[in-house]
């Protein structure tokens, strides 16, 4: 192996072991994350077990809802339509006689810029797929995209945008997105999303 080789060897290792540690590092940071894992219909003191964020009990033969006491991430548990949600501080969790009833949340921290909007919701949508949830409604409420028409559609503040989907015969959600005048940052576009997730009410 002549001297040339061997330096491009070396360097080839290196930045192996740097991608190595780097995803690693990012791994970590995803798991220190508290969250609320859970699936709708399940008892709520198994949402509560299986979740690193604190959340208080449910209040036996009520229907009401709670809030983590910290920003949260929701995982969504169920094996076969399970996806991840980026950190929310906005979450919102319903229970119905001491089960899961249903989710509202807006999964980011803060309002955010459309470029970063869109990264946040194509990326959801990109693990509905993956996990075989489908639109529903998309005549009317075609789902999001990266495009110059959705763009101008989430700029005016009379429109935004709205999509439904559905995974199999067991849930239904909905994603929003609206323009959001945020009194931080007068001079900038912000946008906040909102997900309501729920048992499937079988629309079509």
């Amino acid at each position: 192996m002549n001297l040339m080789h061997r330096v491009g060897w070396r360097r080839g290792i290196l930045a192996l072991a740097v991608v190595s540690l780097l995803t690693l590092a990012a791994i970590e940071v995803l798991s220190d994350e508290p969250e609320l894992a859970l699936v709708i219909g399940e008892p709520w003191e198994d949402m509560r077990r299986r979740s690193s964020a604190v959340i208080d009990p449910a209040i036996p033969g009520h229907y009401w809802g709670r809030m983590p006491k910290s920003d949260a991430r929701l995982r969504f548990a169920d094996p076969q339509y399970g996806f991840v949600t980026p950190l929310a501080r906005f979450f919102s969790v319903s229970f119905d006689d001491e089960r899961v009833s249903n989710v509202r949340m807006s999964p980011q921290v803060e309002p955010l810029l459309l470029d970063d909007t869109l990264k946040v919701v194509l990326n959801l949508q990109e693990q509905w797929r993956n996990a075989g949830w489908v639109p529903i409604r998309a005549k009317d409420f075609p789902s999001f995209a990266d495009t110059p028409q959705w763009r101008a559609q989430l700029r005016n503040v009379n429109k935004g945008g709205t999509a439904y989907w559905r995974a199999g015969d067991k849930y239904q959600l909905m994603l929003v997105v609206s323009r959001f005048r945020d009194n931080k940052r007068p001079t900038e576009e912000r946008y906040l999303i909102t997900l309501g997730i729920h048992r499937s009410r079988g629309v079509q």
